[in-house]
């Protein structure tokens, strides 16, 4: 069984940063892709962000949040984070790891999930 643990996240205002962070609980044979997503209340579940396993440098960006966040692996390739830059109170959501053998950008195809942090915008 594989845990996604977060951490991060909080309130801040307009133009803020801020990071998460998400660690799986196993590293041996840790191959996934690692990506975030987020929800806002009253909406789906969207695509954030996601990071390979065998290139960290291969990582892939929604067209909102491109240029603002940025997505890394750890040494150990079972963690990773995001920096939030240039925030906007569009940003609020409640944002999620998630972890899967091939990048993608929807949910569905998603194995594991972290347990969801809260981020707030505020104007």
């Amino acid at each position: 069984q594989v845990h996604l643990v977060q951490s991060g996240g909080g309130w801040v205002h307009t133009g803020d940063s801020l990071r998460l962070s998400c660690v799986a609980s196993t590293r041996t044979g840790w191959t996934y892709t690692m990506a975030w997503f987020r929800q806002a209340p009253g909406k789906e579940r969207e695509f954030v962000a996601y990071c390979s396993w065998s290139d960290s440098e291969n990582t892939y960006y929604a067209d909102s949040v491109k240029g603002r966040f940025t997505i890394s692996r750890g040494s150990a390739k079972n963690a990773v984070t995001l920096q939030m830059n240039s925030q906007k109170p569009e940003d609020t959501a409640l944002y999620y790891c998630a972890a899967n053998w091939a990048g993608s950008t929807l949910p569905g195809d998603y194995a594991y999930w972290g347990q969801g942090t809260q981020v707030t915008v505020s104007s």
